[in-house]
């Protein structure tokens, strides 16, 4: 029987439990699925000095090995983040003595990976120099501020550039997890792994981390968030900034100031976005043509739906059902 899969979690003080704790039981329940008579995964997590580490919740976890110690054939090594609070600002934690680990140890991988703000030691190892990669949207703006040759993407649970991969918070660890034992066996243990976990097997990485109406903070007037709320459940009707003022009683120049100064964003991009979203949705999770996505979303035309797609997206409603 061919040898297991060798997979090394990274772990250092004040890491998110979930973080180590999501992929490594993703990994063993595709090893207990997959059956005896079939090479799995053997996951092993690996600390500076190979002693117990406490995680942002806690619970200590306890290491198989030192840094020093990680064998040099690794199939999988993932590096967990952390995120510490710093008066009113949320920091990624940095360990130097594992990014200067990981720039030795990280060729030696078959594939690389971080999960949350493990990005950040990634990057400052120069593992993702010049690679499209996310991280926690919290912390994104600090990893694009810090390493511009990082091209940095917000937005999807998680991405992958060849063999280094990046995914977003939390459990979205264990969704980047999920797509490397499809990668690896299949998309039939993947599907059975995700069954026994109970997991939503269909979050694949290109999809958002949070939905349109959770993108832009909640604002002090009620009557901007119970519109919000409206427009996700009247996508059809007439949503023009003119309709959308006249619900309000207010002028379309009062109501578009307003709107933007509470979320951030214009009606109309608000308005697209919302209806952009819910097109994925449709597509995603049936089989529904494109004129019927088209205009159950609110978008209207084939055209229009093809002309958002790919300026937002990048890509056709086609290939996206493909994908995801």
């Amino acid at each position: 029987m061919p040898a297991p899969h060798q997979v090394v979690i990274v772990a250092f003080s004040g890491i998110e439990l979930l973080d180590v704790t999501g992929p490594a039981e993703v990994f063993s329940v595709a090893s207990r699925v997959a059956g005896a008579d079939h090479a799995g995964y053997a996951v092993r997590i690996a600390t500076s000095d190979g002693g117990p580490v406490a995680t942002s919740s806690g619970v200590r976890l306890l290491a198989d090995l030192t840094l020093d110690a990680v064998p040099d054939r690794m199939d999988t090594l993932l590096v967990a983040g952390a995120i510490e609070l710093v008066g009113e600002a949320v920091e990624p934690v940095v360990d130097q003595e594992v990014i200067a680990w990981l720039r030795g140890a990280a060729p030696r991988a078959g594939r690389v990976g971080s999960v949350c703000a493990g990005a950040h030691l990634l990057a400052a190892a120069g593992l993702l120099d010049g690679r499209p990669a996310t991280t926690h949207w919290l912390t994104a703006p600090r990893l694009a501020a810090e390493h511009p040759e990082v091209r940095v993407d917000p937005d999807p649970i998680f991405v992958r550039a060849d063999r280094v991969w990046t995914c977003a918070g939390v459990t979205s660890g264990m969704d980047m997890a999920l797509a490397m034992v499809a990668e690896d066996h299949g998309q039939a243990l993947a599907l059975a792994t995700a069954r026994a976990m109970v997991m939503y097997v269909k979050r694949s990485g290109g999809q958002s981390q949070f939905s349109v109406p959770l993108s832009v903070p909640a604002c002090a007037d009620d009557r901007i968030d119970d519109l919000r709320r409206w427009i996700t459940e009247h996508l059809t009707e007439d949503l023009s900034a003119e309709a959308l003022a006249a619900r309000l009683h207010l002028s379309v120049r009062h109501f578009t100031r307003l709107f933007r100064q509470r979320t951030a964003t214009t009606p109309a991009a608000y308005v697209e976005a919302a209806r952009l979203e819910a097109a994925r949705r449709l597509l995603e999770d049936g089989d529904h043509g494109l004129p019927e996505v088209a205009a159950a979303s609110g978008l209207g035309s084939v055209e229009t739906l093809h002309r958002v797609f790919r300026r937002r997206l990048g890509t056709t409603p086609a290939e996206y059902r493909r994908r995801f």
